[in-house]
């Protein structure tokens, strides 16, 4: 049985910004976020989130989080008086304490994992997350036994001496405790410290016994304290989830250059080229090319379909179709098999029939076409009238000229031709050529006069 327990009270001021830190996006999800779901296949107990700095505002963001606890740490006097917030909630709680922070964004489900195996499999009283790193600055160091398991001391950077800076173990600041040890030494945490503040590490050296477990891959103990660390750590795990697609059957050209949501999922024989970036919940089905250049946020593309220089969001495309350059398809449109939109084409909340072409330049919104549709260069759909949406319907077959305008509400047959610069404002009948052209009025001799005009003034 274990209780999660997540820090997130602190400002975080380096980040020079009034969010709190933890809600600073990485990958699409705040810094918490990311910490609350790798904590998920351990199925804990109670999710506490220790919150200070504007709680009011982290405890709004995470509202649509399930099943979650907060406790306010007014004051900001370390990591050890964070834990004693959780004396009155756990009150008679007999298990373990996960202590993760809301800044470290980057552990694997696994790490934690291996990590609570250790501390139950040993029954210890504590067992913390360590790391060996190169530069071990800023970090407290972790003196082990002889066998390098059993933790005997832990020092904060700023408290060490020339000495112990040489050590390179690492604290990651990641603990599980036996709660009822860790209850009896919480009240009794002083601050004899450089910081003045009580430390969690203290409470470590006051119960036994305590294992320290190794992390494989010290990134994964990274934390975000400013925006260039932020980026570091997007560079991480757009690197991972890269080197997963690619291992999987996906070619990436030029990956440094193309980002992917880890919600995002990519079938094999799939070419994502250079500048493209996927994110949501998209789906890239087999034999698809996609970019260069082109955003695709939460839409499904069905097989051997190819995108180039365009925008796609809430939307599907169906197998065979040719998308772009420069097209826009938002708003939840359906794009049928094997049509063709080409360029400098927007669809907005609209259904186009299989094998539909939509070529150049024309906006279609909140429209349905059936199959082999032909819509003209500059053809545009009016469907908005200052107050309203209004539908447009086109039926099998029909073929719109250049420059014509649709004014919704309007429905066309299937078969319908319009002419070239045509404005149709009312429903046509299946098989009819439709013109609808003002005559053209000519004054001969205007430019003229009105250039004489001009002279004489």
């Amino acid at each position: 049985m274990v209780v999660v327990a997540i820090l997130a009270a602190g400002r975080g001021t380096r980040m020079k910004s009034s969010l709190p830190k933890v809600l600073h996006k990485l990958g699409g999800l705040s810094l918490v976020e990311r910490v609350l779901m790798s904590v998920e296949p351990a199925q804990p107990k109670r999710r506490i989130i220790i919150v200070g700095y504007q709680a009011e505002f982290v405890k709004t963001a995470m509202q649509s989080v399930p099943n979650l606890e907060f406790v306010e740490q007014t004051e900001q006097l370390g990591t050890g008086h964070a834990i004693q917030q959780l004396l009155p909630p756990l009150s008679g709680y007999e298990g373990d304490l996960l202590v993760l922070n809301g800044d470290v964004p980057l552990l694997r489900p696994e790490t934690l994992e291996n990590l609570l195996q250790v501390h139950q499999e040993n029954k210890n009283a504590a067992t913390i997350l360590t790391a060996h790193l190169a530069d071990p600055k800023g970090y407290g160091r972790v003196f082990c036994d002889g066998d390098k398991k059993f933790v005997q001391q832990i020092v904060e950077d700023k408290d060490c001496t020339a000495e112990q800076k040489l050590c390179s173990r690492i604290n990651a600041g990641i603990y599980c405790f036996r709660w009822q040890d860790l209850e009896l030494v919480l009240p009794h945490l002083q601050s004899n410290n450089a910081q003045k503040e009580y430390y969690l590490t203290d409470a470590v050296t006051q119960v036994s016994p305590v294992m320290a477990v190794d992390v494989e891959d010290y990134q994964e103990i990274l934390g975000i304290n400013d925006r260039l660390q932020l980026a570091g750590a997007y560079e991480i795990l757009q690197n991972r989830i890269k080197n997963q697609w690619m291992a999987a059957g996906v070619t990436l050209v030029d990956p440094s250059s193309i980002t992917i949501d880890e919600t995002v999922k990519i079938h094999p024989d799939v070419i994502i080229e250079a500048q493209t970036h996927l994110r949501g919940s998209t789906v890239i089905h087999t034999g698809c090319t996609i970019g260069p250049g082109s955003l695709i946020e939460s839409s499904q593309i069905g097989e051997n379909v190819t995108v180039q220089f365009s925008v796609i969001t809430d939307s599907s495309v169906a197998a065979g179709a040719r998308i772009g350059p420069y097209t826009h398809l938002r708003g939840h449109v359906s794009v049928g098999e094997g049509c063709r939109i080409g360029n400098f084409v927007e669809l907005k909340n609209t259904t186009l029939g299989n094998k539909t072409n939509v070529a150049h330049l024309s906006y279609l919104g909140d429209t349905t076409t059936g199959t082999k549709v032909n819509i003209g260069a500059g053809t545009i759909t009016a469907n908005y009238d200052g107050f309203k949406k209004h539908p447009t319907k086109i039926g099998d077959y029909t073929k719109t000229g250049s420059n014509s305008v649709l004014v919704a509400p309007l429905n066309l047959g299937s078969d319908v031709y319009i002419a070239a610069g045509s404005t149709v404002a009312q429903d046509i009948p299946n098989d009819c050529l439709v013109i609808a052209r003002s005559q053209p009025v000519l004054k001969p001799g205007w430019v003229s006069k009105k250039r004489q005009e001009k002279e004489n003034s």
